[in-house]
């Protein structure tokens, strides 16, 4: 015995470009000041390094280097300011 379920078609897929532009912005507003943050720490780190400021936070392994929290910091303000210009419609061809 064959059983056949015959379903409707439903609503049709839709391509639009750029349908979460929305979620873009979030993560920029999240990643700037994360960005900020980590600038913060790898100041904090030199100044600890110069004796100027109390001892650093973490103090081994490999975020107890200030070179790994400016490398942080330049990658989360990049990707800040390239959700902000997708989020916005403003993305550059090419």
């Amino acid at each position: 015995m064959n059983v056949r379920i015959r379903l409707g078609r439903g609503v049709p897929m839709q391509h639009r470009k750029g349908k979460n532009r929305h979620v873009a912005l979030a993560l920029a507003g999240v990643f700037a000041p994360a960005s900020v943050m980590a600038f913060i720490l790898a100041l904090w780190r030199i100044a600890a390094d110069m004796s100027a400021t109390t001892k650093f936070a973490i103090t081994e392994g490999p975020f107890s280097h200030w070179h790994v929290w400016v490398v942080i910091a330049v990658v989360l303000a990049v990707t800040a300011v390239r959700l902000n210009r997708y989020g916005r419609g403003e993305e550059s061809q090419g």
